[in-house]
């Protein structure tokens, strides 16, 4: 590679030491239109092959290539993210390729999907009288719907809340007051002023 391109070599060493093994860093050399260095390795390419980018000369027009996906050659899934390089004057010299392997990230994701997600409804001989059940349900569904969050409610919200409940017929099973005292961290007096200020 000519010095101008070289001077980016430590660069591209950097990037690749601290996301190894999961990236591979390539710089293209656009004099030679083959790859000039080659960093933690992925693709199975080497230094001196042909960097097969079509029309090397009109990459000029852009600096960023926003990321974009690729298939490695062992089918795992790559997120790139290219850069132009240029030399002291300004000309465009190369393009530093950043290539992620988010294969694993896939698989964690797919992995994470299949356990939060419901693929059957709760039995209903096991949760028909679970009012415990009923009540999370409904102040999560709340909180959804009103975007907002369980541990910064201010005491108008709680409040707000709690009426809600009263409304659904929350408080009818004996021990609900105690229940929703814990889940809403207030309590149990609160929980029968606040239903007392609503009569």
């Amino acid at each position: 590679m000519s010095p101008d391109l070289e001077r980016y070599r430590p660069v591209a060493e950097a990037i690749s030491l601290l996301l190894s093994p999961h990236v591979e860093v390539i710089i293209h050399d656009f004099k030679t239109k083959c790859v000039g260095a080659i960093f933690n390795n992925l693709s199975k390419r080497k230094i001196g092959d042909e960097s097969l980018l079509d029309e090397m000369e009109k990459l000029s027009d852009q600096e960023v290539f926003p990321p974009y996906f690729k298939i490695n050659w062992d089918g795992r899934k790559m997120k790139s993210v290219s850069a132009l390089l240029k030399n002291q004057a300004g000309k465009p010299i190369g393009l530093l390729c950043i290539n992620l392997d988010i294969s694993k990230w896939e698989q964690m994701h797919h992995f994470i999907l299949d356990l939060i997600q419901s693929k059957v409804e709760q039995p209903d001989c096991l949760f028909k009288n679970d009012w415990r059940e009923k009540i999370n349900v409904y102040v999560s569904t709340y909180l959804k719907n009103n975007g907002l969050c369980l541990e910064s409610l201010d005491r108008a919200e709680k409040r707000k809340l709690l009426l809600e409940l009263w409304k659904e017929g929350a408080f009818e099973t004996k021990n609900a007051a105690s229940y929703v005292a814990d889940v809403l961290q207030i309590s149990r007096a609160t929980v029968y002023n606040y239903l007392k200020e609503k009569s």
